[in-house]
């Protein structure tokens, strides 16, 4: 353990800037020419006017403590903010948000926040209201619990790690830990962590499926309040918030409407029906090159797509030499420079470039279908097997021709014998459901970083979060219904060895006994193969000609406040 325990804004954010900046090359719109919207959706001219921002699907619940989809967060962090802001563009800087001063010394967290600061049906924001947040989502003892409804997010962000959130005053927490836990601060910034209104909680009820309707009514202190839910035209919409605390915003409304097709989506935003997109893939990216009214925006991403192989459904990926077999035999480099088309690299771990604790000496798994072959049958499954690999049709960041990509991967793993069905969802948040259900044998998911820390990648997604006795002796993996099972880790892996690195790396507070921890894991990881580690793909965006003031970020958002439409 480091005789380093404590941690204050300023040296937090000093040191939080320091580490983001290897992944901090931003990409901003200065001022937008001409045009901007013939389209219902379009802006006015000039100052105020409507944002359009196309995305690829439509969720139904607008909750951030009821989903673990990006789709969801690009629109709740319109509405509601978090203690601690990631500064746009930044790869993972800090600022101020509804805290102004904040330390972690040991166990014990201590915030001051703002004054001054209403939610948007007018109840001013204290203490109480971040103190019904942290219970709504972790303490089972409060009456307003979410309950089965929390997503995975609920224990990773402050579940695990809060023992107890105490007022101190209108404006002051004492939040005391379980344990010396680093990413705190950090995870206090994430999405999920996003500060709701105890009069709302409140008022729906001590019912959990009450608590639902918040997800459809969600009321925060955020650039923009919610105006309009329209499922049936899967559009969202949303209107300034003329008395939030923070710049801007710069527009009168903000709406998310949703075309799945990504040429589609782009040429929306290229005719000026739409200004912003996202989830770009390779033939969408150079339509937007090739325009004259519309930008290409790029800057390195902090994200990882991988196809996880579930050995708590499946016996055969319970052997390591079946799991090398398939990663060597899937040709992640085609994947990348031919699928999509060098918006992305090789993936060779579970870290992506830029974050504290990437192994350098780590290469990806080189394509060898005759190595591949003789792991297999030094496994006892020679000439392969039949399963089931699950894809999502939307495009992801990550992943952004998801059906192109199971192709590939069917293709590679047929010429050595395997017969694999690839199951694909029509929408992303059925996917999620079922593969968090464990339904899957073999899956595509990926991960946008939280909060640009290691924890929020190799703990998040490849502890189980289960007690270590829970794993039986001998046996790297347990079932998705394990008392405690995180449902992220859509691989069932659970390797003793490998939790107790990434749980004492988060229990240190000094960043160069962290990195060498974090390195380890990642070898180990890496031998081991839980998943095919597909790519670390770029944030990319497109955006209209009639944008100005927009700033991309690998790291929350999407900041809309101070975008303004020419």
């Amino acid at each position: 353990m480091s005789p380093e325990t404590t941690v204050d804004r300023r040296t937090f954010l000093k040191a939080a800037g320091g580490a983001a900046a290897t992944a901090s090359l931003a990409g901003c719109i200065g001022d937008g020419g001409d045009g901007g919207g013939d389209g219902d959706d379009g802006g006015d001219g000039g100052s105020g006017g409507t944002l359009v921002y196309a995305r690829g699907d439509h969720p139904e619940n607008y909750d951030p403590q009821q989903t673990t989809s990006g789709e969801v967060a690009k629109v709740t962090n319109q509405i509601f903010d978090q203690l601690i802001l990631f500064t746009p563009g930044s790869g993972g800087a800090l600022e101020d948000g509804l805290a102004t001063d904040y330390s972690l010394d040991g166990e014990s967290a201590n915030v001051t926040l703002r004054e001054g600061v209403t939610f948007h049906d007018g109840e001013e924001f204290t203490a109480e209201d971040f103190r019904a947040t942290y219970r709504r989502f972790a303490d089972d003892s409060y009456d307003y619990y979410l309950g089965e409804n929390r997503s995975g997010y609920g224990p990773f962000t402050l579940g695990n790690w809060v023992d107890s959130v105490n007022v101190q005053g209108d404006y002051e927490l004492e939040i005391q830990l379980t344990q010396q836990y680093a990413p705190f601060l950090r995870n206090l910034a994430m999405f999920a962590a996003s500060v709701l209104s105890k009069t709302q909680i409140e008022s729906l009820g001590a019912n959990p499926d009450d608590q639902v309707a918040l997800g459809t009514d969600p009321v925060g202190t955020g650039a923009f309040a919610l105006d309009q839910i329209d499922n049936e035209n899967q559009r969202v919409r949303l209107t300034a918030n003329d008395d939030f605390w923070g710049d801007g915003p710069q527009v009168d409304a903000v709406v998310f409407k949703t075309i799945t097709e990504n040429s589609t989506r782009v040429q929306d935003v290229i005719n000026g029906d739409s200004h912003i997109t996202d989830n770009l893939d390779s033939q969408s990216s150079q339509q937007v090159e090739d325009a004259g009214s519309a930008e290409l925006l790029s800057k390195d991403g902090i994200n990882h797509g991988y196809m996880a192989m579930n050995m708590a459904r499946r016996e055969e990926f319970r052997s390591k030499e079946v799991r090398q077999a398939i990663a060597h035999a899937v040709n992640t480099e085609a994947i990348v420079n031919q699928i999509y088309e060098g918006f992305a690299s090789q993936a060779s771990q579970p870290l992506p470039p830029g974050v504290l604790g990437r192994n350098e000496d780590l290469d990806p798994y080189p394509t060898d279908k005759e190595q591949a072959e003789q792991l297999l049958a030094d496994a006892g499954y020679e000439g392969g097997f039949e399963f089931e690999l699950a894809t999502f049709s939307n495009p992801r960041g990550y992943n952004p021709s998801p059906i192109e990509t199971a192709n590939q991967v069917k293709s590679d793993l047929e010429e050595i014998g395997f017969t694999v069905n690839v199951n694909q969802f029509s929408t992303f948040s059925s996917y999620l459901d079922y593969t968090s259900a464990g339904n899957h044998d073999a899956c595509f998911l990926g991960w946008y970083t939280d909060n640009a820390d290691p924890d929020n990648f190799l703990y998040v997604l490849l502890d189980p979060k289960v007690d270590l006795e829970d794993v039986p002796d001998g046996q790297d993996w347990v079932s998705f219904d394990t008392e405690g099972y995180s449902t992220l880790n859509v691989s069932g892996w659970a390797n003793t060895e490998y939790m107790e690195m990434v749980r004492e790396a988060q229990r240190t507070y000094d960043e160069a006994s962290r990195r060498s921890t974090y390195q380890e894991a990642n070898a180990l990881a890496h031998e081991e193969s839980p998943w095919v580690f597909v790519d670390y793909a770029k944030t990319l965006r497109a955006a209209n000609e009639a944008v100005s003031s927009y700033t991309i970020s690998s790291v929350g958002g999407p900041y809309l406040n101070t975008v303004t439409i020419n």
